[in-house]
């Protein structure tokens, strides 16, 4: 395997910050809106970061509503602030086999900033992107760290939780590989997107660090 560089997500991916998401973005919703929403409802709010979401929600206030997230996002995220047992490990594996790490994430910079702070993950990615306002941009992203890397397709991958991440990688041509062990994985809907590899529990992606990078 030619592999130089390996790109991840982050919630659900690294950290299961997903639980900390939907009640963060719910409550925030009932706070300026009245009523609470349907996880349908949330769902389909998802793709652009939390500025974009809350930008077209609440044009004429959204720095107050965003900063109301931000806030329960912080308070509620001490609960979740390990990483999943096994992470640390992976990482380290890969940093000392020389892997070149990074993040890219649909996330905007605020939440990121609290969950690198809560989760102690920064030191290991030496590029860390966020999400756009506008939309999910997962491939331009993953495209923006390979220029920076220097790298081909062939020479990366991209690991994340949901279909989406299968098929960014898939566009972009790096191997994808689906982080399939937190309790918010959707592991049939992603395994039909056909990844090359998936993992459901983070000591066979372990396993596999291992044997392709001894």
């Amino acid at each position: 395997m030619n592999l130089k560089g390996i790109i991840f997500d982050l919630d659900g991916t690294l950290i299961n910050s997903l639980p900390v998401v939907r009640t963060s973005l719910s409550r925030t919703l009932l706070k300026f809106t009245g009523r609470e929403y349907s996880d349908k409802e949330l769902s389909s709010l998802f793709g652009p970061s939390e500025e974009g979401i809350f930008k077209k929600l609440f044009p004429d206030i959204w720095e107050e509503s965003l900063q109301y997230y931000l806030d329960e996002y912080d308070n509620l995220h001490v609960d979740y602030a390990e990483p999943f047992p096994g992470i640390i490990e992976a990482l380290t594996l890969l940093q000392e086999r020389k892997i070149k790490l990074a993040l890219v994430s649909g996330k905007g910079a605020g939440s990121m900033k609290i969950s690198l702070q809560h989760s102690g993950l920064e030191h290991f990615f030496e590029t860390i992107i966020t999400g756009s306002e506008l939309r999910a941009s997962k491939p331009e992203h993953i495209y923006q760290i390979l220029n920076c890397w220097h790298l081909s397709p062939k020479e990366a991958a991209y690991v994340g939780d949901i279909a989406y991440d299968v098929h960014a990688a898939k566009e972009v041509g790096v191997l994808s590989i689906s982080a399939l062990w937190a309790e918010t994985a959707q592991i049939q809907k992603v395994l039909a997107t056909n990844p090359e590899y998936s993992f459901a529990k983070v000591e066979l992606f372990i396993d596999w660090i291992k044997k392709n990078f001894p």
